[in-house]
């Protein structure tokens, strides 16, 4: 057999800095800290079972197809839902919005947290598509680990390197999943090459495919080359495999060829391939890979099981008083997303927060440093999808929902004890600008709610001229999909029907003069100054060049792409 070349190159992954974060400890808030850093047993005992984790992806890598099969192993589910599914399926249920379900994509962020052999586990969903990446962006804050899809035909695609990206400046560990080994695509090997080539990161497999394509018959785990041979195909419910050793399969059973493949292959990778090493994989340096096929069920249970045993427990988290540990006895959590309409029902927004430490429990009152007060948490639920029920109780890694009547935006910390304020949330300059009309005069006040709930949300961004005698609204967002979400939520959850008028704009530059400066901004007659919702100036342009132009031009002013929310208007 010709083998597919494998790199023994032990590539050293690059530390990369956070620029979203610089704490600044004093000594005062050093010595505070230290006081407040004891350990309680309790938080220590029930940290250690949580695993929370993100699934990044490609679109149609698999990853909610995924999704919905390590709910059905963890027993969420009885049966498993489709992306897009016949009329008589149920649907997935990490796409529980409309629009999610008529175009088989996920728009949103979703939590579903379950129990599995002893771990809580805390599973969030991310879309796919790029036009939704700033949410995926705030999602894997909130996450300790990520689980990275890859479709084997594809390997590793542009938004998988942009999101990996975000890992490795968030220092997030990533395990990754290759998917779809149950069809045609690369050779499994060349995967490998494809993961350390694009991603600088060593991949470390830990099991390896019986058989690829229409051959697949199940995995081998490489530490014990104990093969998991799966016999019949069932989409929709749990799968059980024969276990039984490598050596031991008869070849004369399976499809021609594959038995003394798959031999060949773990003999090569024991000898050429790269080792687990635990610290590395903190560090994000080696990434532990599985194979299957979320489809079929092949190798989802054996992916969910090695990944309890990989997934670290709930990290320190870095704030202004520098990293606060999960076992604090105080309180303390941040707010990484916020939904309206959760419940078409009952009409209320919820506030997604992470607990970073201590214990949450119903009706206890927290300190919310943005604004110097103190919050009695008095409805508290726990998530799974669309549903959810009260939760008394809450541990470092959990994530729980908190009915939020505009108390609360993104970003916000809240805490019990010595003040502590986690890092802030940024804001990422939009690419597509237009205005939203309000077809009917008669729903405006539905048309202007609904805007402003959706703007909290971070949906959406919204900036207008400061000196206009006619005010204007000026949407704006990273991804053009993101109008359509606005346009299809205004409709079916305000009853309000909008239009879309595209603007000619392509690039957003928020503004601030640097210390020192004094010159006056100069820009072109083209450009439009305006203010954001927070406030703050931005200039929007017309071209990269007209920016890129700009800036040369005001030497005493700074064109930010980011800027981090601070207060609301």
């Amino acid at each position: 057999m010709n083998q597919p070349e494998f790199s023994r190159i032990r590539l050293q992954a690059r530390l990369v800095p956070d620029p979203f974060f610089k704490a600044r400890v004093s000594p005062l808030c050093q010595l505070n800290f230290c006081k407040m850093t004891s350990l309680d047993p309790v938080v220590a005992r029930e940290a250690a079972r949580r695993r929370t984790f993100a699934i990044i992806s490609h679109p149609d890598a698999g990853k909610t197809t995924l999704t919905e099969k390590l709910l059905l192993y963890g027993g969420c589910i009885e049966t498993a839902g489709a992306v897009r599914g016949r009329k008589n399926q149920r649907g997935a249920t990490s796409d529980w919005m409309a629009l999610e379900r008529q175009r088989g994509i996920s728009v949103s962020s979703t939590v579903l947290a379950f129990e599995f052999e002893g771990c809580q586990i805390n599973l969030l969903d991310t879309p796919g598509h790029k036009d939704f990446s700033e949410d995926t962006y705030r999602t894997l804050v909130a996450a300790d680990c990520a689980v990275m899809v890859l479709d084997l035909a594809n390997g590793v695609e542009t938004q998988t390197e942009k999101l990996f990206n975000v890992c490795r400046i968030r220092k997030i560990p990533v395990l990754t999943f290759v998917n779809k080994v149950d069809r045609p695509g690369k050779e499994t090997l060349e995967i490998l090459e494809d993961i350390e080539s694009k991603l600088g990161i060593i991949p470390v497999p830990v099991n390896w495919p019986l058989g690829t394509g229409f051959d697949f018959r199940g995995v081998i785990e490489l530490a014990t080359r104990q093969a998991a041979v799966f016999e019949t195909r069932d989409n929709m419910h749990r799968l059980e495999a024969r276990v039984q050793p490598l050596a031991e399969i008869d070849p004369a059973t399976m499809p021609p060829g594959i038995v003394a493949q798959a031999q060949e292959e773990v003999a090569l990778l024991e000898a050429a391939g790269a080792s687990y090493d635990r610290a590395r994989f903190l560090r994000g340096e080696v990434s532990p890979v599985f194979f299957g096929s979320a489809l079929t069920n092949y190798g989802v249970e054996q992916f969910l099981r090695g990944f309890l045993g990989l997934c670290p427990t709930p990290r320190d988290r870095n704030s202004d008083v520098g990293f606060v540990p999960a076992t604090r006895p105080e309180f303390s959590g941040f707010v990484f997303k916020i939904q309206a309409n959760l419940d078409p029902k009952h009409r209320d927004r919820v506030a997604f927060v992470r607990v970073c430490s201590g214990i949450f429990r119903r009706e206890m009152e927290v300190f919310h440093p943005r604004t110097g007060k103190k919050i009695r948490l008095r409805r508290a639920h726990k998530l799974f999808g669309q549903e959810r029920e009260t939760m008394d109780e809450a541990f470092p890694g959990d994530i729980i929902g908190l009915v939020n009547p505009g108390e609360f935006m993104l970003g916000d910390t809240i805490c019990e004890g010595s003040p502590v304020v986690f890092e802030a949330l940024p804001q990422f300059s939009p690419e597509f600008f237009a205005t939203m009309i309000c077809s009917d005069t008669g729903r405006r006040k539905q048309f202007e709610r609904g805007l402003s709930q959706l703007l909290e949300e971070g949906a959406i961004q919204i900036f207008n001229s400061p000196h206009s005698s006619i005010r204007q609204n000026i949407m704006a967002a990273c991804g053009e999909l993101q109008f359509d979400v606005v346009k299809f939520r205004l409709q079916a959850e305000y009853d309000t029907e909008t239009e879309v008028r595209w603007l000619n704009y392509k690039v957003a530059r928020w503004v601030v003069l640097k210390p020192g400066g004094k010159a006056e901004l100069q820009l072109l007659s083209s450009c439009r100054e305006v203010v954001d919702q927070y406030d703050q100036r931005a200039v929007l342009f017309l071209s990269d060049w007209e920016a890129q132009h700009c800036q040369k031009q005001n030497p005493d002013w700074e064109f930010q792409t980011m800027r981090f929310r601070t207060t609301a208007k």
